[in-house]
């Protein structure tokens, strides 16, 4: 073995040391495919196996979904791994086992058993697995070797067919929705994306969707009849009914169909979070129906309305008032306008944004535009951010159309305008910094004082 190998394969001895290791993998990008973290599982012997994943795919809603399901899981007396991305804190938030993350001595231990494999494989024609895939065999690793759940809630990175979460056949598939959202690689119609995020669809395992109708549906339909898989379709195997709407919860009834459940509560703001309890509820309603898994209404009651998901429509300030939303796309920018319209109060409206190059900007500046009065656009610290300028122009053109009056300001120091939204807010009215999830973290960790906070890669 050559000195230089011996150095590469050298023990970390840290948990930062692990963590800089993994993060040092981003440079080789998204690459979508199965080829790699195959030949790591057969390496591994095959831990997906052992497990049972609840398999989440979608556009929006995933995270938020995943929340729901492993409150409701722990709740019910279920010991419950949670995989998902990206964090808001730290790194260790990706993996959590029953609400709490992965200990660093834990991580550091399984990332040196992933080393010397990951560095072998970077040798062959297939090349170095990247940073998710890397992560994505640390929770399985993590669960299959160290924690032994009873399910995994396993959210899906991007898209789903070439994913590298679909290399586990769940007990369950979810599908959030499909919207316009990495479309340079998933695909330049809603239909090829659909097709994408269809692809976590296994034979005979039944699938809970709330995809709005279109072509988008289309397509998730026939491939879960091909697939032979029982499909629950939001609107059509189950609803949600709105009982009662305000800024600190909502209720509603959800009709399924085995039961009809009702009233039911969630602290989180927004329509769509009550569409993204009622696939979680629907999905647990089959597990329960065919799996045997035990839920008493109390604690299905109880773990909806605990859920927490940080960075969506999250009030962070009381002085001044302060949401963050990551509504990094056309679909997320519309809900956090609908909810801004419908649910909040303010005199004027004030938002910061800040997004990433490879985004929908123009369209998802068509729904913040009509509600807001001052625009403050900014730039995330992450290294594919849209220069604020650039944002900028797309801004002016688009308000030359509408004929609205808008204040835009442009500060491409993201501190700087987070210091002048809070300056400039008012007591009756609103702030709201929405965008890239990487100036969610980094506001809320500056907002919250969390010094602690690392990169949300």
């Amino acid at each position: 073995m050559t000195e230089r190998k011996q150095e590469i394969l050298e023990p970390m001895s840290s948990y930062e040391e692990a963590r800089q290791w993994i993060e040092g993998l981003v440079p080789f990008g998204i690459r979508p495919g199965l080829d790699r973290v195959k030949e790591l599982m057969e390496r591994l012997g095959h831990p997906e196996r052992r497990l049972k994943f609840i398999h989440v795919a979608g556009t929006n809603g995933k995270g938020s979904v995943c929340a729901y399901l492993t409150s409701v899981l722990i709740k019910c007396g279920y010991d419950t791994g949670t995989f998902t991305s990206p964090y808001i804190t730290k790194f260790t938030n990706r993996f959590q086992y029953n609400g709490r993350d992965i200990e660093e001595e834990t991580l550091l231990m399984l990332a040196n058993r992933l080393r010397p494999h990951v560095e072998e494989i970077a040798a062959t024609e297939l090349g170095s697995p990247t940073m998710f895939e890397v992560a994505t065999a640390l929770a399985i690793l993590f669960y299959a070797t160290v924690a032994y759940p009873d399910f995994v809630v396993f959210e899906t990175g991007l898209g789903g067919r070439l994913d590298v979460t679909n290399i586990v056949t769940p007990v369950i598939s979810i599908i959030t929705n499909v919207g316009h959202d990495h479309m340079d690689i998933l695909g330049d119609t809603l239909a090829k994306v659909a097709a994408e995020k269809a692809g976590i669809i296994k034979n005979g395992v039944p699938v809970v969707s709330a995809v709005a109708p279109g072509e988008a549906l289309d397509v998730i339909k026939a491939k879960a009849a091909a697939s032979k898989s029982t499909l629950y379709q939001l609107g059509e195997q189950f609803r949600e009914l709105p009982l009662q709407v305000a800024e600190d919860g909502q209720t509603f009834t959800f009709e399924g169909p085995f039961r009809t459940v009702s009233p039911l509560s969630v602290t989180l703001s927004g329509a769509h979070q009550r569409t993204n309890a009622a696939v979680a509820v629907m999905a647990l309603e089959v597990l329960r129906q065919y799996y045997a898994l035990l839920i008493d209404d109390e604690h299905l009651i109880e773990g909806l309305k605990s859920t927490a998901w940080p960075g969506r429509l999250e009030m962070v300030s009381r002085q001044p008032r302060m949401l963050l939303d990551g509504a990094h796309n056309p679909e997320g920018a519309e809900t956090l306008a609908a909810a801004l319209r419908d649910v909040y109060r303010y005199e004027r409206l004030y938002i910061m944004m800040g997004m990433l190059e490879n985004k929908s900007h123009r369209e998802s500046l068509r729904h913040i535009l009509p509600i807001v009065d001052t625009l403050i656009l900014t730039e995330p610290d992450f290294r594919k951010a849209m220069p604020a300028g650039r944002l900028g122009e797309i801004v002016r053109e688009l308000l030359q159309e509408a004929g609205r009056p808008v204040e835009v300001i442009v500060e491409p120091d993201w501190t700087a305008a987070l210091d002048n939204l809070q300056r400039i807010t008012g007591d009756a009215d609103l702030a709201v910094v929405t965008g890239t999830l990487y100036l969610i973290a980094d506001v809320r960790a500056r907002v919250l004082d969390h010094s602690d906070s690392e990169k949300g890669w």
